[in-house]
């Protein structure tokens, strides 16, 4: 089994130095989806979700997220994102959304990627709890990674 790179040898969790990396072109790409009633998902269409339109807010929610990652996430790294695209898409069954996040750095922006989407299903539950108590948000994965 592979060491964890965020303990320390007494199993403390210690932040990862990064100084001797080379900086390399980096991208994540994520995704989850949020499962909404039928209603629900014919009122963020309308655009009559009373807190204003959905996809856009989530989306604006989104990057937002991901560049406040290292704040949320205490052993993330400060990254100088250099792309940063929340995409909140309706499907049959919810709102599916996916990131793609992009830097010039030490180390990935795999936990940007995965915050993006996050949050940005959070914030379609937000704005439509008044409407739908049965909202279940689920399959945030990790899509893809590369260093180049």
């Amino acid at each position: 089994m592979n060491q964890l790179s965020h303990t320390n040898s007494e199993g403390q969790a210690r932040m990862v130095d990064v100084g001797s990396k080379p900086e390399q072109s980096r991208i994540a790409r994520a995704s989850g989806l949020i499962r909404l009633q039928d209603e629900t998902i014919s009122l963020v269409k309308e655009n009559r979700i009373k807190k204003g339109g959905v996809l856009s807010v989530a989306e604006i929610a989104g990057v937002q997220a991901a560049k406040r990652t290292f704040e949320l996430i205490p052993l993330c790294h400060n990254l100088l994102l250099t792309k940063v695209l929340v995409e909140a898409i309706v499907v049959e069954k919810g709102i599916m959304v996916q990131s793609e996040v992009k830097c010039t750095g030490k180390t990935g922006v795999e936990m940007e990627a995965l915050t993006a989407v996050s949050v940005a299903l959070l914030t379609v539950y937000d704005m439509c709890k008044a409407v739908d108590k049965n909202m279940i948000i689920s399959e945030i994965k990790l899509e893809y990674k590369e260093k180049i």
